[in-house]
């Protein structure tokens, strides 16, 4: 099946280029609010990271299709000390817009990683009461319906298309697409990978909504597009996809990672792209990088001095012992 895709390198709180209503599915991946080591200070403060997200809202309640699926893999995030309410107030923004919330997944990654620090350590060094900060080795997948969905619209469909979509029951039942935890290895944070220095999620997190929430043909949104999961997959089971992305740094790797350069993916017809470079596109990943390097570093110099100072006490606490005066 021939597939259209549209990529618009622009802030997503303008979705113009979208005619109301031409979205059958929403895919995507919010940034995580000032991430120390993926977005460290893209936001001034979270009251501007939500009111980023309102705008979004607002557009997605527009474009979205009636009774359809909007689906963000998001979570809670520690900034400086700070834990903040995401998922809670990423909810509350999508039901204010007009949305019904309609179900939450954990997506819950592989045992032994940790995307930035082992919090737990803490109650290592003090294992005492009131010590205890949990390690983080989850995400959420929370999913919004615009209204209610016309199942008949399912009967209308033409039986190529119905058999075409229809859900692989074997891999729904032995993957456990049925429960509220998805089990899934994240993509890990490995040197020369195209999406290096991107907070890019698994292909198999869209493939599995993708395949739930969508039908052959039909047309699925990413907002924040990032390196172009989303679209990707949205290809490879003939659907339609148009993401938004502001950094005009990850062009390239959208590009190549959507098979643009390589317009036969597995042997299909031609499928058609279209881009578009707004004005109001901005060149952010060199900047972020810098940044996360300065932060890395700090945190290097950081452990060191408190390395520094620990042997100092330990040094004087034994001269002293030698002394007597301990």
């Amino acid at each position: 099946m021939q597939t259209f895709h549209k990529i618009i390198l622009g802030n997503c709180v303008d979705m113009h280029e979208l005619y109301d209503k031409s979205v059958h599915l929403v895919v995507t991946s919010p940034p995580y609010y000032n991430a120390p080591f993926d977005y460290p200070g893209l936001f001034k403060d979270y009251d501007e990271y939500l009111d980023m997200m309102r705008k979004v809202a607002k557009e997605l309640l527009k474009v979205l299709a009636q009774g359809r699926i909007a689906a963000f893999v998001t979570d809670d995030m520690l900034v400086e000390g700070e834990k903040y309410p995401v998922v809670a107030d990423i909810t509350k923004i999508m039901m204010d817009a007009g949305f019904k919330y309609r179900d939450k997944i954990i997506w819950k990654k592989p045992e032994g990683y940790t995307r930035i620090s082992r919090r737990s350590g803490v109650l290592l060094q003090n294992p005492y009461p009131m010590y205890f900060y949990p390690d983080n080795l989850q995400e959420t997948i929370l999913i919004f319906q615009h209204g209610e969905f016309d199942y008949s619209y399912v009967k209308k469909l033409p039986e190529e298309i119905r058999k075409s979509s229809e859900v692989d029951l074997t891999d729904f039942s032995e993957h456990k697409w049925n429960l509220t935890v998805w089990e899934i290895t994240n993509v890990l944070p490995l040197p020369g990978r195209l999406e290096e220095g991107i907070a890019a999620f698994p292909e198999e997190i869209p493939q599995r909504l993708i395949t739930l929430f969508s039908f052959a043909g039909e047309t699925v949104l990413d907002p924040f597009l990032g390196s172009g999961t989303t679209m990707k997959v949205a290809r490879q089971l003939d659907r339609n996809g148009i993401g938004y992305e502001i950094d005009l740094e990850l062009k390239r790797v959208i590009l190549e990672k959507v098979g643009y350069y390589q317009k036969k993916l597995d042997l299909k017809d031609e499928d058609e792209f279209e881009i578009i470079e707004r004005e109001d596109a901005r060149r952010l990943r060199t900047w972020l990088q810098d940044r996360i390097l300065r932060k890395k570093t700090e945190a290097v110099i950081h452990k060191r001095g408190r390395h520094h100072r620990n042997a100092s006490s330990l040094d004087k606490f034994s001269k002293r012992s030698k002394d007597g005066s301990a």
